[in-house]
């Protein structure tokens, strides 16, 4: 009796952390069905209990807002960026990052203290902060940009008049140091997420098929997938990177690169989607839709691929951040993308000098923003991984 009873409280806790995983996302669709709000807690659909558990995750709620601060700042780069990629301010190469003061008599009015160059003995530049205020001008118009490739403008997000604002230094050209970095992320974000679509599309449609399929179609994706990983990673990228011709395009080298990263990275997906169909192949509601007469490619395409969209997701998400850091490493190795393309990769290529970083060491700032970005993917990755098992609570 006493074991009963132990066993009924339990099943009580669960029913109450139950209710509390589905919450109130099912109150509209409750409204819409004329259920009570009891009844809407049992009847919370699978997304909305995914978005209950993922937001319950504080660590990878965060990762969330920080890696679609870091599309949005992408997208709206031209916008961001205060001056254009090739801007040289030759009097304030190697300027060290200035100091955004928020507050000027007491009131909200940003501005940094402009700056004087001098050379010493050595004739190393010196650089000495004036009493003159540069204000800083909201909305102000600079150097026209096409914002999304075709919408011309001219409007930046702050500017400041008669002088220099660098809020991260400059490098050894001059050049703004956060316009660059702003600018670059625009091709390692987009390169990573291109490349991720393309390796989904292959480790999907080959994965599933592989486990759906079986016998000989599984042994050759299967085959496959062991040649393709049986190379050592860094050795192929170096090796196919550098069968690119250096008389290519920028268009042509990117998009090259692109697809070098896809080609090797579908195979993780396609052995996992492959365990998933085996057992999802054998269910009910695939059996049922055999018996009335659905094709291969309607079972596939409208049954198996939704049934394993949560685990896609997931390892979208964490490919995301190994997509990003391939390109840099290739770049930085002078085997991916050359300037004039400019990419956070390329940026660290250029900060290599030892003697540079010692004096200079805010040139080393694309490495500090990787590695916040790859943090945060993959904080991302691990709350939508808990979140979509439907095997925790």
């Amino acid at each position: 009796m006493t074991t009963l009873n132990k066993v009924e409280q339990e099943s009580a806790a669960l029913r109450d952390l139950y209710r509390d995983i589905a919450g109130d996302s099912a109150a509209a669709e409750a409204e819409a069905l004329g259920l009570t709000a009891d009844e809407a807690r049992y009847a919370a659909s699978q997304w909305s209990i995914i978005w209950r558990r993922f937001r319950r995750n504080r660590a990878a709620f965060v990762g969330g807002i920080v890696v679609l601060i870091y599309y949005l700042a992408a997208a709206f780069a031209g916008f961001v960026a205060p001056y254009g990629l090739q801007t040289r301010f030759t009097n304030q190469v190697y300027l060290p990052p200035q100091t955004v003061f928020l507050f000027d008599d007491g009131q909200f009015h940003p501005y940094v203290y402009e700056v004087t160059t001098e050379f010493d003995a050595n004739l190393q530049r010196i650089y000495t902060p004036t009493e003159n205020k540069l204000y800083l001008q909201f909305f102000a118009k600079g150097e026209p940009y096409k914002l999304f490739g075709f919408i011309e403008s001219d409007i930046h997000l702050f500017q400041v008049e008669g002088g220099l604002i660098s809020i991260l230094g400059t490098d050894r050209q001059g050049r703004d140091m956060f316009s660059r970095i702003v600018l670059g992320s625009q091709v390692s974000l987009t390169l990573g997420l291109i490349g991720v679509i393309l390796s989904l599309l292959l480790g999907t449609v080959l994965g599933v098929a592989s486990g759906y399929f079986g016998g000989l179609i599984d042994e050759i994706i299967q085959r496959l997938i062991e040649i393709v990983r049986a190379f050592p990673t860094i050795p192929l990228w170096m090796a196919l990177s550098a069968a690119i011709p250096a008389s290519w395009s920028q268009e042509q080298t990117y998009f090259a690169i692109t697809i070098i990263l896809s080609l090797i990275g579908w195979t993780w997906l396609a052995r996992q989607l492959r365990g998933l169909v085996l057992a999802e192949r054998e269910s009910d509601y695939v059996t049922a839709a055999r018996l009335a007469g659905a094709s291969h490619s309607r079972i596939i395409f409208k049954h198996l691929i939704p049934a394993t969209l949560g685990q896609i997701i997931v390892v979208a998400t964490l490919s995301l951040p190994a997509m990003i850091i391939a390109e840099t490493a290739l770049s930085f190795i002078g085997l991916g993308l050359r300037p004039p393309i400019t990419s956070w990769g390329v940026l660290l290529q250029e900060a290599q000098n030892f003697q540079s970083l010692a004096l200079y060491p805010w040139v080393l700032y694309p490495a500090v923003v990787i590695v916040v970005v790859i943090l945060a993917f993959s904080y991302l990755g691990d709350g939508l991984r808990d979140a979509a098992d439907p095997f925790t609570i």
